[in-house]
């Protein structure tokens, strides 16, 4: 799909920059759900049939950032994928992390720091490489931030580990779906869809690189992640599958339905393009303020009040308040008619 059939696959919902928060659903995400709820409703919904949507929803993800299919694992929250990383490091584990990062990235690690001693350290994001550089055993850190958009320099945080032996953990929440990402360049990644990908909240993906295959901690193992499902619902004996999947924690069902389509329409787009299209609304909203381009899908205006915020309300604007500034974010559905009506609100 090229970028012109992927902006019309949503409806019109003028003013709404709000994609940060929670993206929206294609016409073809709609339909799916409503066809799922028919389905279940109709009594013609069936477990098996779901792991066929679910292994589906897998292989697209593992397209879209670049990594084979039994790399990825299935969740429903970042922070569950980054409690069982926190769960693996041995104990006194140096970990360093970007200050002011989304707690789900933060808290797994601050929770075993108070119970086995991980010794955590929160930097600068701006000074990340060097504090990894310094040494630590364990990076982790969202490619995008969620507060402002500012991106981290991935190529210099990647090599400041690699030059002292630490992992590296990578939240692409904020950025698969716009900014094109490279899974297999982490140990680990975790991804909720429900922002840019445009999928229901309940969807997460896990990428593991093999380096990391054993020392992950399968901490959430049910039936799901056993080698073969439908022979792990009972116990006594435990073989967990041989890939990535050992680390699926089972699905609930009906938002899988709907991350079919959402990453259908990933298929054969060049995000490159997409970041150039919402970058460049952003910048536009930037210049009519008279403020330089960042390049980024993402911007932030300072409201120490809310009264910028306030003012976008009344205009029709859909935006957020984060850490004393109000974001914006653009996606496939805005186009120039938001920038004006943003620019109409804060000019």
């Amino acid at each position: 799909m090229d970028l012109a059939g992927a902006r019309a696959a949503f409806d019109p919902v003028p003013g709404y920059c709000n994609a940060a928060t929670l993206g929206l659903p294609s016409r073809a995400v709609r339909a799916a759900l409503s066809g799922a709820l028919d389905d279940w409703a109709a009594g013609r919904a069936t477990a098996p049939g779901y792991d066929a949507v679910v292994a589906r929803a897998r292989t697209l993800f593992a397209h879209l950032v670049g990594v084979p299919a039994g790399r990825v694992a299935v969740g429903a929250q970042a922070s569950a994928a980054v409690g069982a990383v926190a769960a693996s490091l041995p104990d006194r584990a140096r970990v360093v992390l970007p200050r002011g990062d989304f707690t789900s990235l933060v808290f797994p690690f601050l929770v075993h720091a108070e119970r086995r001693g991980l010794q955590v350290r929160q930097v600068p994001l701006a000074a990340l490489a060097d504090e990894v550089a310094a040494g630590c055993d364990l990076v982790a850190y969202s490619r995008v931030q969620s507060a402002d958009g500012a991106l981290a320099d991935d190529d210099a945080v990647r090599e400041a580990a690699a030059g002292v032996g630490a992992s590296t953990l990578c939240d692409l929440t904020q950025a698969a779906g716009w900014l094109p990402v490279r899974a297999g360049d982490h140990d680990v990644t975790v991804t909720s869809a429900y922002k840019w990908l445009g999928a229901p909240r309940g969807v997460c993906f896990t990428t593991v690189a093999p380096t990391w295959q054993e020392r992950l901690l399968p901490v959430a193992a049910g039936w799901y992640a056993g080698e073969d499902v439908w022979a792990s619902v009972y116990g006594p004996g435990m073989r967990l599958a041989g890939d990535a999947r050992r680390f699926d924690v089972s699905p609930a069902w009906l938002p899988w339905a709907g991350a079919v389509p959402a990453l259908e329409l990933y298929e054969g787009l060049d995000v490159g393009a997409v970041r150039d299209h919402d970058a460049a609304l952003a910048d536009a909203v930037l210049d009519g303020l008279g403020l330089p381009p960042v390049g980024r899908a993402v911007v932030t205006v300072p409201d120490p009040d809310g009264a910028a915020l306030a003012r976008l309300g009344a205009a029709g604007v859909t935006a957020v308040a984060r850490a004393g500034a109000v974001r914006l974010s653009f996606h496939l559905w805005n186009d120039e008619a938001d920038v004006e009506r943003v620019l109409g609100a804060l000019r």
